[in-house]
Formats: structure tokens, C-alpha cells, sequence
């Protein structure tokens, strides 16, 4: 065996001839007599399992597999993993070193999300780790994906769980960084509706459209879990010849006749009048309620 070479193995995606592919670069120590190596491609297959799906002996410093849809889909998540040799005593190898995962596909950033009904928007990113090709005749290299919601805790006809800000996006080919090679991104909100229903889970679902090759054809990203936290809903109300309990539970009476404002939001518009006028108190003036405007 030779000795540890630190030959550190990366996979990166480029694109070659319109075609996607994944690129093993390692570093080549300075031995001599000269290296040889040896390249295997493989696949995760199960949680723990990979599958071999290439081998190369080159003389390289470096090693491609295409993503061809068939060994290679979207979605997989890629290792290679390099073995050097003197190339004249082959026999003789160095102990082998493994790349990290490369996941192949859409990513979601964050990969689940946990918000309140609280009005909040939450940007939710997506990104695609492998170029993306231009159609043939077709000057638009991008993806569009297509978005839609499911709550996955009522079997129940009703309003969704959550709010999209846009029902499609799309991925514009950039030059690939370390991370990504298209990004776009949308925000999510939870739905406030007034029901103490606890705690729901929804999931976001992307969806590419309108391609044409097997590779995105065939795809279909992992989906985005939302978990939604039920917030407490306050109430305010006026009633009868006017009691007024407030939302944070204070008790008056306004037995006065006129248009008034009962709520008005600090920080939306939104706000409700009440009107009042007399409802023929035989000892003393009495006002109750006849009229409401909410805005």
C-alpha cells in the first residue's frame, strides 16, 4: 500500500455539449515514479447503501459522469471515490479516499420550516445545484417550477394552511458557485383564521413545467414541511345597550349616541365604527347598538 496521499476528491457540476455532468478534481501529489488512478462513481441508493455506477482508470487528475438520466438521475446524491498507483507497479495502491455528497437536484433552504399565524412572511429559497441547459432553438435557460400547497392534517374542505407569494418560479442559469448554479426565492406565510384548530402541518410541493428532456422531466423535489403554530385569536365585542369588553378583557358601558370607533390596527388598515343611537330608555337615555362599518 502506498501511503495516504491527501488527494482530497470534489465533485462539481458543469456543462458540457448542453449536457449535464459531474466533475471529480483531486489534487495530484508530486510522486515519482508517476500516479496513475482509479475513479468510482456511486450513487446513495438507500440510507447507507451506495451503488457503484462508473469506474475509470485514468491519468487524469480528474474524472466526469454524466447525468444521463438512467445510471445518473436529478436527485441522487453522488459520491467518487480515488485510488492512486505508481503506473508502473499498478499492483501497488494508495488507500482510498472518498468525496463528500453531492446532492443533484432542487434544494430548499431552509428544508422545513416551523411558523406562527402571526402574519410574518418567511423567505423560503430555492436553489438548483446543477446547470441549468438551454432547450435546443430555445434561447431560455430556466426552469419554471410550479408551486402548490397541501395540509396534511385535515382531510376537511377549507381554506389552505399557508400563502404563497407566487404560484411559479423561475430558475435562471447563473454561473454555478459553490453552493448553487440558479437561485429564486418566494415567502411563506401562515393563514390567520380566527380557529383554535392547534398546530397544523402543510407541505410545499415544486413541480417542473414545460421541459422537454427526460432529466427535469422525470423529477420531482422533495417537498417543504411547514409546520403552522396555532396563536390564540383575541376578541373584542360590543353588545346590548353598549357593554364593551375589550381584547385584552377590559369592561366598560358607553350609553352615548353617536358614531364611534370601537378598534383601529396599529400596524394594518384595518378598523371598525359602531354606531349607537337611543333606544327609548324611559328613565334615562339609553344607547344600543344599530349599525357597524368594518374596514
Amino acid at each position: 500500500k502506498l501511503p495516504s496521499l491527501a488527494l482530497q476528491p470534489v465533485i462539481t457540476p458543469e456543462l458540457m455539449q448542453g449536457r449535464i455532468h459531474l466533475k471529480c478534481a483531486y489534487s495530484r501529489p508530486s510522486a515519482k515514479p508517476p500516479l496513475g488512478y482509479v475513479v468510482a462513481w456511486s450513487r446513495l441508493s438507500a440510507p447507507g447503501q451506495k451503488e457503484q455506477i462508473q469506474q475509470d482508470t485514468t491519468l487524469q487528475s480528474f474524472s466526469y459522469v454524466e447525468m444521463d438520466s438512467v445510471n445518473l438521475r436529478l436527485g441522487d446524491t453522488v459520491f467518487c471515490t480515488v485510488t492512486a498507483f505508481p503506473r508502473d507497479t499498478p499492483e501497488q495502491q494508495s488507500l482510498p479516499e472518498e468525496s463528500e455528497g453531492f446532492y443533484a437536484g432542487i434544494k430548499f433552504l431552509p428544508e422545513s420550516l416551523q411558523i406562527a399565524e402571526d402574519g410574518k412572511e418567511h423567505v423560503l429559497t430555492i436553489l438548483s445545484t446543477v446547470p441549468i441547459a438551454c432547450p435546443e432553438h430555445d434561447d431560455s435557460c430556466k426552469i419554471t417550477l410550479q408551486l402548490s400547497t397541501e395540509d396534511l392534517d385535515s382531510q376537511l374542505p377549507g381554506p389552505p394552511n399557508i400563502a404563497l407569494s407566487a404560484c411559479q418560479v423561475d430558475l435562471l442559469r447563473a454561473p454555478c458557485s459553490e453552493s448553487h448554479c440558479a437561485a429564486a426565492a418566494l415567502t411563506v406565510t401562515a393563514v390567520t383564521d380566527f380557529a383554535q384548530d392547534g398546530n397544523r402541518v402543510s407541505r410545499i410541493r415544486a413541480e417542473p413545467v414545460g421541459r422537454r428532456d427526460l432529466l427535469w422531466r422525470a423529477y420531482t423535489p422533495k417537498d417543504v414541511k411547514v409546520t403552522v403554530r396555532d396563536l390564540p385569536t383575541g376578541n373584542c365585542y360590543s353588545f346590548t345597550d353598549p357593554h364593551i369588553i375589550t381584547f385584552d378583557g377590559w369592561r366598560y358601558d358607553n350609553y352615548k349616541i353617536g358614531t364611534f370607533l370601537l378598534c383601529r390596527s396599529m400596524s394594518r388598515a384595518f378598523e371598525v365604527h359602531v354606531r349607537q343611537w337611543d333606544c327609548g330608555g324611559h328613565r334615562s337615555a339609553t344607547a344600543c347598538n344599530c349599525g357597524v362599518a368594518a374596514r
